[in-house]
């Protein structure tokens, strides 16, 4: 899909509500638990339809506003349909509910976000589904697949460092084994990155961060194709999964200016990048748009742009030097998440984060969210907390 297709598409998208007279330019907010209906008949012939129709039956099955926002991110990201969840960590783990079962196998990407190792070590033992990590990149995931391996699940770039990893590849070689293929598009935003054209059949990303764009709501999204949609959308609608049409129409909100509000925080983050890397107290910057990174050629492939996020390195490994450096800014604010307004700073402990790839020599890491203040002043603010 054309850059120009997207940018149209977030404007338009999700926008068709049918209202006799004038049409709003954004959908209403429609505030809604109880749904009425004309007759017994009614009623029994909606409910004897919702499982494979989006209809509107009661707050727990969706509302008008959250539907206009699954519209849009189905578009975005070129799938079936979405459901939506209170969190990008409930999207996560609704999908690898949905999809496994006891006595499955699942593969993990070594750079998946952090909080799904520790969901997989509080949830799969329980339920005896077992699971392993695969390299970042992709290295060597053939030789861990397992009769039972049922899902892999990708995330690229990876969290913390960006790792890139060969997406159709991973897809042909997933479909040769009959296994579903899910990735983390949140980096993308569903903008940057295609995974459903690259192969994937399920699509997972945190509306919380560049769609929202304000760090002021927080939620996640499932797209599909259609093969894949009826085993998620049955356990979504088992386990209660909705989000409040409040937070639905402030991401339809932030999401119509996703386009114009990328460049700016991935030109910054270059500009950022750039500087790093020739400062002398600096050793590694982390960054796919860098001609320097690992990934570089498949990021220059398959990705449309870049964002906010880059890391960096001390040449003093020490996690005090990270520390003193992070207090140190002003501009930056200390606090998790990424992809509002603001720029942030978090430090980033790898050796915990990664267990395939030994992160032990490398040092501690800190990570940058570059946000549409002066790139300028950032770059002053970076410049008096790292030492001379």
């Amino acid at each position: 899909m054309s850059t120009d297709t997207i940018k149209t598409r977030l404007i338009h998208a999700g926008r068709d509500t049918p209202i006799e007279g004038g049409s709003p330019v954004n959908p209403p907010l429609v505030r809604a638990s109880t749904i009425l209906f004309d007759s017994v008949a009614h009623l029994q012939d909606v409910r004897s339809r919702r499982n494979t129709e989006r209809l509107l039956t009661y707050g727990a099955r969706g509302n008008p506003t959250a539907y206009a926002l699954e519209d849009l991110i189905t578009e975005l990201e070129g799938g079936y349909r979405t459901r939506l969840y209170p969190t990008g960590l409930a999207a996560i783990t609704q999908t690898l509910i949905a999809y496994l079962n006891p006595g499955d196998h699942v593969l993990i990407a070594d750079s998946a976000y952090e909080p799904v190792r520790h969901f997989a070590r509080q949830f799969f033992d329980r339920y005896q589904i077992s699971y392993s990590f695969f390299a970042a990149d992709g290295q060597g995931i053939e030789a861990l697949i397992r009769p039972e391996t049922r899902l892999i699940y990708a995330e690229s770039p990876g969290s913390l460092v960006y790792e890139i990893v060969d997406l159709p590849a991973l897809a042909k070689l997933a479909h040769a084994y009959g296994i579903l293929l899910a990735a983390d598009n949140t980096w993308g935003a569903g903008y940057l990155y295609s995974p459903l054209e690259l192969g994937a059949d399920i699509v997972v990303s945190a509306a919380t961060k560049y769609l929202s764009g304000h760090s002021d709501v927080v939620m996640g999204a499932v797209t599909t194709t259609e093969a894949a949609w009826q085993t998620l959308n049955l356990s979504s609608d088992a386990h209660g999964m909705t989000v409040s049409p409040d937070d639905a129409w402030l991401v339809l909100r932030g999401a119509r200016t996703l386009s114009t509000r990328l460049p700016v925080h991935a030109a910054g983050a270059l500009a950022v990048a750039n500087w790093l890397l020739k400062h002398e107290a600096v050793a590694m910057v982390y960054h796919p748009a860098l001609p320097s990174d690992p990934g570089h050629a498949l990021w220059l492939r398959d990705f449309s742009g870049a964002n906010g996020l880059l890391s960096f390195a001390l040449k003093d490994k020490s996690e005090d030097a990270a520390i003193k450096v992070i207090d140190s800014l002003r501009l930056f604010g200390i606090g998790a998440s990424w992809g509002g307004f603001e720029s942030l700073v978090m430090i980033s402990n790898l050796k915990k984060a990664r267990t395939v790839t030994d992160w032990g020599g490398q040092g501690t890491v800190i990570r940058l969210h570059v946000g549409l203040e002066d790139t300028r002043a950032l770059i002053a603010d970076l410049e008096q907390a790292l030492p001379a």
